[in-house]
């Protein structure tokens, strides 16, 4: 099914609020795409190759509870199309509350998507790689 990319933000902005499953996210990918992590922390891939291997790894962090180190109070996302219109730039801004570091935090990643016939070829992620690790105490 061909998405826009506010379909794929609006997705990102599901999974982040808890809405939807990771595996949900890697079906936006084409069987080729490619998750990237522009700044990844110490246990993030920089490429993750295939639609499949997106879905192991997501599958992977489910299993590291993440929602047992932080609880996301509020999503917001921002989609903006570039002069390319399989080129989109998305903005994605999360609240909530660290259980590590018992105290409020604000966090937001910008991404750059690339599609192919509406699904993802390629997702690079650019978010702060400091203040994650801060988080989620790895």
């Amino acid at each position: 099914m061909a998405r826009t990319p506010e379909q794929i933000v609006e997705h990102v902005r599901r999974m982040v609020a808890g809405e939807e499953t990771h595996g949900q996210f890697a079906d936006l990918f084409a069987e080729d795409g490619i998750m990237a992590y522009r700044f990844p922390t110490h246990h993030q891939p920089a490429e993750i190759q295939g639609r499949e291997e997106i879905r192991a790894y997501f599958g992977k962090l489910r299993g590291a509870s993440v929602r047992d180190k932080i609880e996301v109070r509020s999503v917001e996302t921002q989609c903006w199309r570039t002069n390319d219109p399989d080129v989109a730039v998305a903005e994605t801004t999360h609240r909530g509350w660290s259980k590590v570091k018992q105290d409020y935090y604000t966090f937001t990643a910008v991404a750059i998507i690339h599609l192919r016939d509406g699904e993802i070829v390629r997702y690079d992620d650019y978010m702060n790689p400091l203040l994650l690790t801060e988080l989620l105490g790895v």
